[in-house]
């Protein structure tokens, strides 16, 4: 499993270096079916991605692989859940906000989570067993990567639930009337409520480290877009609740859209 880990970590990586060098420039954006704007740093971030991971013969879902029919996928005992860019409208705007998001899911739950911000180079990550999580500036340049994980003064861990003060993370894109209504009832409770706002898996990353008490999320997403973020979360001791079955999420479905759901905390 370390030897996953440290391979999502490099994939990750090599591809963050190179969705910068198009960051850094003029890039052309075209509107998938779905409505959605894809970059050429999304394509050359999955071509990476991909490339790196297919050394596990593990097999792999991404946003930007064409969809594998279930029959197929439903065979899968472990798979990669992979988005080459979280973000990209966060990317297209310029502001930092997106990431790269890499997990390993066996039997439909998370084994371990990598995300990566390129602007910054924070690493987000699970060690192997996912029960710690972890932030470390890195690099592709930095030699030796195993070298630098896994330092306890690395170690992250989620904020403490017992406050009056409440910190929501928001979107920056999807700030709906269901968010806002959640935001209320927490304000009925007699919780002072702030809103913290951010782009791309970042959100999950802002719940797991303490900035942040709790993510609801009442808008559209797909698995890879919340894979990652769930074991790094899940690896701090926070839940990550499906709103229609009251369970933690699971991966690799029939259906990739997620149903909405809550990253909170145990205690």
């Amino acid at each position: 499993m370390l030897q996953n880990l440290v391979l999502a970590i490099e994939a990750a990586l090599l591809a963050g270096e190179e969705i910068l060098k198009i960051y850094n420039k003029d890039f052309s954006i075209e509107i998938k079916d779905d409505k959605s704007p894809l970059t050429e740093a999304d394509l050359a971030s999955n071509e990476i991605i991909v490339k790196k991971l297919q050394e596990t013969n593990i097999p792999i879902i991404s946003e930007e692989n064409k969809t594998i029919d279930f029959e197929t996928r439903k065979t899968w005992s472990q798979c990669w859940i992979v988005d080459p860019i979280d973000g990209t409208k966060e990317f297209i705007k310029k502001n930092g906000e997106f990431t790269v998001n890499i997990a390993l899911v066996e039997n439909g739950s998370t084994k371990l989570g990598v995300i990566y911000v390129p602007v910054s180079q924070e690493l987000y990550y699970t060690n192997v067993d996912q029960t710690k999580a972890y932030k470390t500036i890195i690099s592709a340049q930095d030699s030796a990567i195993e070298s630098l994980l896994f330092k306890a003064e690395d170690e992250i861990n989620k904020a403490e639930s017992n406050t009056s003060e409440i910190k929501v993370v928001g979107s920056r894109s999807h700030m709906n009337d269901d968010t806002l209504q959640f935001v209320e009832s927490l304000k009925t409770n007699g919780k002072d409520v702030e809103i913290v706002s951010k782009g791309s898996s970042l959100k999950f990353c802002l719940v797991a480290e303490g900035k942040a008490h709790v993510y609801p999320r009442f808008a559209p997403t797909m698995e890879w877009d919340t894979a990652a973020g769930q074991a790094i979360c899940e690896a701090v001791g926070l839940t990550v609740i499906d709103q229609e079955t009251k369970k933690s999420m699971v991966y690799n479905r029939e259906n990739l859209l997620n149903n909405y759901f809550l990253v909170t905390s145990n205690g």
